[in-house]
């Protein structure tokens, strides 16, 4: 009677066959969730939006990014952090054109700049989720007045895992938790980057500031 070939630390047998792994493992791509990244400008939202996302192309893992089309600061397809780091990504107008824009053989979905989407993404992001996809938001979840930066809260309470990122303060080098405006406009959102924002903590921050600092070097 033959005896079966041993398997080795690699996960092959002694005969040189590949040992499938088990079916727990084959379903884990089944399982789907929903992960968010929030914080204030220049705190790294994009940065570990990237890390992530790439870690799983390395990985042969099937995936795609998506931007909102009206953030055209650095390329219109592609995410770049403040650090310069980038992924290609795909423009889209609404929530409903990221969804039916998700390949079916897609298992990872990034999506940078959550806040500057529809409330549509919180119920698109779900049902992504639940269809099994393992989706990433990261986003501003509060706006240069310091309120709720709709979706990114919504989306915050309905993910499995949440990533509160903090930037360093431009005027202390504390813990920055809010987006300081440095520029006199009214408009919700104003695209910029460090010539219109600053990162604050909870000291520096002042909703009503709208001039930047000068200091002397």
């Amino acid at each position: 009677m033959a005896v079966p070939p041993h398997t080795t630390g690699a996960g092959r047998t002694t005969a040189g066959r590949r040992v499938l792994p088990s079916a727990v493992m084959l379903r884990r791509a089944d399982q789907g969730w929903l992960e968010v990244i929030s914080g204030p400008m220049f705190s790294g939202k994009s940065e570990e939006l990237i890390r992530r996302v790439t870690r799983y192309q390395l990985a042969r893992v099937p995936t795609q990014i998506f931007k909102p089309a009206l953030d055209d600061r650095f390329g219109t397809t592609e995410v770049v952090s403040h650090s310069k780091l980038s992924v290609a990504a795909e423009p889209v107008e609404t929530a409903d054109q990221l969804l039916h824009a998700v390949l079916d053989r897609t298992v990872v979905v990034g999506i940078d700049e959550g806040q500057f989407f529809d409330d549509g993404l919180v119920d698109v992001a779900a049902a992504l989720a639940g269809a099994g996809k393992q989706v990433i938001v990261a986003g501003l979840d509060l706006d240069y007045r310091g309120r709720p930066f709709s979706p990114i809260p919504d989306l915050m309470l309905r993910a499995e895992y949440v990533t509160k990122a903090l930037a360093v303060c431009h005027r202390c080098g504390g813990p920055g938790l809010f987006t300081q405006r440095v520029v006199e406009s009214d408009e919700l959102v104003v695209l910029g980057a460090e010539d219109a924002y600053e990162a604050r903590c909870r000291r520096c921050y002042n909703p009503d500031e709208m001039v930047q600092s000068t200091f002397a070097v």
